[in-house]
């Protein structure tokens, strides 16, 4: 009886799912389409030719020679020469720029004679990835602006080695070697971190959507018939073929990401497979954990939406965990992106040992168990819809 109301349940959502667009849509469409925008946006690694513009008060042979410096950088594009630092700011306002380097009027009079000129850049913040390599990109060059002015005045001076003049401004050079990670390429923690969010959001959505939709059709006495009156039953088979489907489409972006765009990936393939079950599976879970606690269809959604979106910057890598306020980021671990990113940041990207993560896998298991406090009230309100739009 309990596998004919299995069957039933599964039956049942597949028509569901084949007479409405919107599932195929949330399902296959979004997650796809946003992953590979993605890809293609960081297929280079980072962000390139970020729009900016150059505010010269000075306009000397020395500003222009630090403008051209600046205008080098592969990670910047300059666009607009502005005359003020006013129309610079319009220029971000219009959403036109994402920064502007301000050189100083007598800027190079104030070199040469020994003083101490000050160069100031803006960025916006607002848009935290482009803002983050605009800054480090002015910094970097302000940095061997200041590094060449000090170079000149100690020419002046009388040091005419240049090794002697390096060993003064930098005696102790620094090597980095980035571990894992060489070429500091973003889209090998950004990308698998987004694309992840954006289904996260998806599954949640749509498993809220499933469930409580049957109370506005008023059919959710029906669905609990054709499952014999067993909410488990029914829940499991409606579920099913949406955890088939995310799941696919989940292996289906990461065999892009670590295939195609030659991710590193430094654990075995089953293990990845696994992870990603138990990521589709924690946000299935808490998705109907969601929605017992609000039986009502907005109101699920929009908590939905809302837990979805902060994925991206709480669970994801968006914003740096140390940077956060204590209540916020103990709010993170909340989240079961956030444990899906730390295996990945441990297994995919290190290559840990599996037993540094044992912990972290735990976190997705319990969500599993989320379920099984609703499942009774999703059962009552589903023998009694009231539906309220």
């Amino acid at each position: 009886m309990i596998t004919v109301g299995f069957l039933a349940s599964i039956k049942r959502q597949l028509r569901q799912m084949c007479s409405r667009w919107l599932y195929l849509f949330a399902m296959l469409v979004i997650p796809i389409v946003t992953g590979l925008f993605l890809l293609s946006l960081m297929s280079n690694g980072l962000p390139m030719h970020i729009p900016v513009a150059i505010v010269d008060l000075d306009n000397s042979s020395m500003s222009q020679k630090l403008v051209r410096t600046i205008a080098s950088a592969q990670e910047i594009r300059v666009v607009e020469k502005a005359h003020s630092e006013a129309e610079a700011m319009s220029l971000i306002k219009k959403g036109e720029i994402y920064g502007f380097y301000v050189i100083p009027k007598d800027f190079a009079r104030d070199v040469l004679g020994q003083r101490s000129p000050e160069i100031a850049y803006f960025t916006n913040n607002i848009y935290y990835i482009p803002s983050s390599f605009l800054y480090r990109t002015f910094k970097t060059n302000s940095i061997l602006a200041s590094g060449a002015v000090v170079q000149s005045y100690l020419v002046q001076s009388g040091a005419t080695d240049a090794r002697h003049t390096q060993a003064l401004l930098q005696p102790v050079p620094l090597i980095s070697h980035p571990i894992h990670n060489p070429q500091t390429n973003y889209a090998k923690y950004m990308t698998v971190s987004f694309i992840p969010s954006v289904l996260a959001l998806m599954i949640m959505l749509v498993t809220s959507f499933s469930i409580w939709h049957e109370e506005k059709r008023n059919s959710s006495r029906q669905w609990l018939q054709e499952a014999h009156n067993h909410i488990s039953v029914a829940l499991l088979g409606k579920l099913l073929p949406q955890t088939v489907i995310f799941f696919g489409v989940a292996l289906f972006l990461q065999s892009l990401m670590f295939g195609w765009g030659h991710f590193p990936m430094n654990c075995s393939i089953l293990q990845l497979v696994a992870t990603t079950l138990l990521f589709v599976l924690a946000y299935q879970s808490l998705g109907v954990f969601i929605c017992g606690i609000i039986p009502n269809l907005r109101w699920a959604l929009s908590i939905c939406s809302l837990i979805g979106i902060l994925t991206f910057s709480l669970g994801a890598f968006s914003f740096p965990y140390e940077d956060m306020y204590g209540g916020i980021a103990a709010l993170t671990y909340l989240l079961p992106a956030r444990y899906y990113f730390l295996i990945y940041t441990d297994q995919v990207l290190n290559g840990y040992a599996l037993y540094f993560s044992r912990f972290y896998y735990v976190a997705l298991l319990i969500y599993l168990l989320l379920p099984l406090i609703v499942v009774k009230r999703i059962k009552k309100h589903a023998l009694n819809p009231v539906y309220v739009p």
